[in-house]
Formats: C-alpha cells, structure tokens, sequence
C-alpha cells in the first residue's frame, strides 16, 4: 500500500516507492522532497528537491546534515507548505531526520520525538549509529 504517514501538520515520513508516487505528493499537497538516500529516486512531480546523499549504515555521517535538513522541513511549514522525508524503506534515515527536526524546532525530547514518528510509521528504527548522533544531537540542542 503506498502512503505517505503524518509526523506533523507540514512534515510526513514514507518509503521511496510512496514518495515518489506523483498521486500521493499532489494529494498530500507536498511542497518539498527530502530524499535521505544516493541511489533513490525523486518523484517526478516539479517540487522542492533536497538530496541527503548518505546510507543507511551506522557509520555514515547523518548528524552534520540534521541542522539543514530541520530548517528546511520549518522554513517550508512556516511558509505553508508540506515536506515528506524519505529513504529506501522509510524505517532509519528518514525517521532520524523527522527526529531531529522535531527535537531542534518542537522542541521534544529523543523519547518523545521518536515516540511521535514511531506513531506515525511504527515500522521506524534508526540504526544504533544514527541513533547515537540523534543522542549527540540531543545534548547540543540542549547546551
């Protein structure tokens, strides 16, 4: 079944296949695609584009993209529009970019933002190493 789950008003998580339905980014009125992946494509609708070129591997560097990647998702919500992050099957590195968004901007806990995208998606599960620099990333939104 392809879907694109609500984290928040303007932010929804999916898997590659959903994401690049052109039905559902019209129907979702989706304004931004953030693609946390280097092989997946974008869909083909003309919208926002933005490229997280990582795998989903522990040991890849996501942190260093969590601050560009949270504004981006605020800026397009504050403007009205509608953002869907993605990865190949929408459990890891997508979940840890809605997690770090709303721990930067909603100001919620690592419990509690993942909480809210495992209600969303309960199939989340970000990899030990990118659950490790939502800690880190944690520990400095609070310094």
């Amino acid at each position: 079944m392809l879907q694109l789950c609500q984290v928040t008003e303007g932010l929804f998580i999916s898997n590659a296949r959903s994401a690049c339905s052109d039905e559902l980014i019209q129907q979702e009125a989706v304004t931004l695609c953030i693609n946390v992946s280097k092989q997946q494509p974008f869909p083909a609708t003309a919208i926002k584009r933005l490229q997280v070129p990582v795998y989903d591997d522990p040991n890849e560097d996501l942190h260093s993209h969590f601050d560009r990647c949270a504004d981006a998702i605020h800026q397009e919500a504050a403007r009205g529009g509608c953002t869907v992050v993605y990865c190949k099957n929408g459990r890891s590195r997508s979940a840890s970019v809605c997690i770090a968004y709303l721990m930067k901007h909603r100001k919620l806990t690592l419990a509690d933002a993942i909480e809210m995208v495992k209600t969303a998606r309960h199939v989340i599960e970000p990899n030990p190493g990118f659950l490790s620099q939502l800690q880190r990333y944690e520990q400095e939104l609070n310094k």
